[in-house]
């Protein structure tokens, strides 16, 4: 059972880390590069899209975490685990504090009713991002180094 839930634990992880990557790396150039209100309205749709997916992912993948810690908790690794779970509770508070109320902003705007500093906010969001995918990158290489 233990070696299903490390398996099915660092999928779900590293998933979300491939997908959280993505969007900082690859989606968002992309997106701040499309002209004129282009970019603004690609980031809103990505804002309702992937804020409707992520706390369930960001919570689940939790949810694996700590139950890998308990039912490993005699074997080898688990201080990682339990620190690669720290970090993901790291990414959870830092969302709902910091993330998702920019995000719900940006969700609703469009070039007709975005603020005057809409990118001002968007480039905040892309810095807590930047932060938030490197805690769950260091969860996930805990996670695999746990297996080790």
């Amino acid at each position: 059972m233990l070696s299903t839930l490390e398996v099915v634990t660092i999928v779900v992880v590293g998933v979300m880390v491939g997908v959280e990557f993505s969007v900082a790396f690859v989606m968002n150039p992309i997106l701040n590069a499309l002209p004129e209100d282009s970019g603004q309205l690609g980031h809103a749709h990505g804002g309702r899209m992937l804020g409707a997916v992520m706390p369930f992912w960001y919570i689940g993948s939790l949810v694996l975490v700590a139950a890998w810690a308990v039912v490993g908790w005699h074997h080898r690794g688990t201080g990682l685990v339990v620190t690669a779970g720290a970090l993901l509770i790291l990414t959870v508070i830092m969302s709902l504090l910091l993330l998702v109320p920019i995000n719900n902003r940006n969700k609703t705007w469009t070039p007709d009713n975005r603020p005057a500093d809409w990118k001002e906010q968007t480039n905040r969001w892309n810095r807590y991002h930047y932060v938030r995918v490197a805690a769950i990158i260091a969860a996930f290489a805990l996670l695999v180094a746990a297996l080790t």
